[in-house]
């Protein structure tokens, strides 16, 4: 491992989206809790970040959040302490969303993993050398989204047109890829790219099982391959 590198101890979770294409599943509960193979779709990141040694998470809440708080409680029973950012509704985007919760996060890199992916995913192997802003997890294109986000070479992530792989929601991040923002509702990609631009962000290629579990199709979809497994 390189001896720069820092291996994260905090983690967020993104919990707060409303999960328009999931309703009408998610006009009663808050698209994490949504069930997949009898489990809420959060608790299977939880064990994973407890897995690779993650004990202190923050989770941010807006769209029937105190459901998620409720359900989850203080994250004793996932050997881990859980903490909230409430955002309202409705929520600030991803950027805003984390931006308002660096004070819970501290001044370190940290995980980052959205609620609504599925990835059983070893979290113990990100990190973040020194110099670099971000590190992405990309995984290869899906069927709903043949364009892909970003380009991955020699391990450096970049903008551009052609091999572009797809972000997985899964990263390293540090607190001053948010330098000059301020609070209120804004999205995480701009600030990825500026970052790009300067050969700050890292990437690597999970080919593993991976799902955006994005409609309630992709979600039963996703409930037959773990049955079936």
């Amino acid at each position: 491992m390189n001896a720069q590198r820092k291996t994260p101890t905090r983690a967020m979770v993104l919990a707060a989206g409303r999960g328009e294409r999931m309703r009408p599943l998610t006009d009663a509960c808050p698209k994490p809790l949504l069930r997949v193979a009898g489990r809420p779709l959060i608790e299977y990141h939880l064990e994973g970040l407890a897995r690779a040694g993650i004990q202190d998470v923050v989770i941010n809440l807006s769209w029937l959040g105190e459901q998620i708080r409720e359900h989850l409680g203080d994250g004793e029973r996932f050997g881990m302490v859980l903490q909230y950012s409430p955002e309202g509704y409705p929520a600030l985007e991803t950027g805003g969303g984390i931006f308002r919760a660096l004070p819970l996060l501290g001044e370190d890199p940290f995980l980052l993993v959205n609620a609504d992916v599925y990835c059983p995913f070893d979290f113990s192997s990100l990190g973040l050398d020194e110099g670099d802003l971000a590190a992405l997890v990309m995984v290869p294109n899906p069927a709903h989204h043949p364009r892909g986000d970003f380009v991955l070479e020699q391990g450096r992530v970049h903008t551009g047109d052609d091999r572009r792989l797809t972000f997985s929601g899964i990263s390293v991040l540090h607190p001053d890829l948010f330098q000059g923002c301020s609070d209120g509702a804004f999205p995480l990609a701009p600030l990825l790219v500026s970052a790009m631009n300067k050969g700050r962000v890292a990437g690597k290629v999970h080919h593993g099982l991976w799902s955006d579990v994005g409609t309630p199709e992709r979600l039963a979809q996703l409930e037959a391959l773990l049955n079936r497994r």
